[in-house]
């Protein structure tokens, strides 16, 4: 489990539910966090699996991590692989190839 910026962050982005498997089906969640591009969001409860992405946390104020999203598909297009037709290796579905591929 990430540690985020502050208590009230980690409870909200690493919220579990036992009535909803999905968070984005449950009311209580609010935050969207994508472990593999560092990425932060306030859930849009619309029916879909919308967030808008944030750059601080709204309890604390912080600026949060830069989006990884775009080294992401860096790294992904320096190894041959096409994200839309190829089969992703497993340690890019979550943060493990930042630890892996530092800059």
């Amino acid at each position: 489990m990430t540690n985020h910026c502050c208590e009230a962050m980690n409870s909200h982005a690493n919220v579990s539910c036992d009535q909803h498997d999905d968070a984005f089906a449950c009311p209580d969640a609010l935050i969207k966090f994508s472990a593999k591009f560092q990425e932060y969001g306030l859930i849009i409860h619309d029916g879909g699996t919308s967030s808008s992405t944030i750059d601080f946390c709204p309890w604390c104020g912080r600026r949060l991590p830069e989006s990884q999203r775009d080294r992401w598909f860096d790294e992904l297009e320096r190894r041959g692989i096409d994200p839309g037709e190829d089969e992703i290796p497993a340690e890019f579905e979550d943060d493990r190839w930042l630890t892996s591929h530092q800059e």
